[in-house]
């Protein structure tokens, strides 16, 4: 009888263990889950440098944010990259197609960044790693050592990581978010916009991580 009632508390102990373990483990799936917003937001502290960068998407939060960068005088210039767009497919069509940097020069000069501040730059983008290479090799080209670069809040961490893989020592980069963006770092999970930024930005530092296996797609 005694050894029947020490294997069943055995067991009932056992089982109180694994609950335990399985609430923890719940619990902090939970935290981490709740948390991945905030996580994303990495963000350098603000100074000054050769150039505000507004990386594509997002309108019209970056480039609002880059124009009061600009117009505080964190930088003398501001240049806009260049997202790819269906330009030949439009002018076939006989239709014109303003892309997102011609609307981003426009909000800029809007916000009283004069026109020969704006640079569009040259060769257009299809992701993140595209941009991040093209401004850090337009940088160089023009013999300038740092950018201000801003984007969304949950961008932040990837481009940050992005351009420590990509870019070089000799190019130092200041990642900032733009506050005018609605994004809930703290209830992301609410919303689709919020739900579909979060996901693509896992699935992009997992790509980066990896090593970039993952590339842009090809015409």
């Amino acid at each position: 009888m005694e050894t029947i009632e020490k294997s069943a508390s055995r067991r009932r102990t056992r089982r109180f263990i694994c609950a335990v373990l399985l609430l923890v483990l719940f619990v902090t799936a939970v935290v981490a889950f709740r948390g991945l917003g905030r996580w994303l937001v990495r963000e350098d502290p603000l100074a000054k440098a050769d150039v505000i960068v507004v990386l594509s998407g997002s309108m019209p939060y970056r480039a609002e944010r880059a124009a009061i960068y600009f117009t505080s005088g964190y930088a003398g210039e501001v240049w806009v990259s260049h997202p790819e767009g269906p330009d030949e497919e439009l002018q076939e069509l006989g239709i014109k197609y303003v892309s997102e940097a011609d609307y981003n020069r426009e909000i800029l000069i809007r916000l009283h960044v004069p026109p020969t501040a704006v640079l569009i730059l040259p060769d257009t983008i299809e992701d993140t790693e595209q941009e991040v290479q093209e401004v850090a090799r337009q940088l160089r080209q023009a013999g300038k050592s740092s950018v201000i670069i801003v984007t969304s809040p949950a961008h932040t961490r990837r481009v940050k990581a992005l351009w420590t893989k990509l870019a070089g020592a000799n190019v130092r980069a200041i990642v900032r978010a733009a506050p005018e963006d609605p994004f809930d770092v703290d209830h992301w999970w609410r919303n689709t916009r919020d739900a579909l930024a979060v996901v693509r930005e896992i699935l992009g530092l997992i790509n980066l991580w990896a090593g970039l296996p993952v590339r842009p797609h090809s015409h």
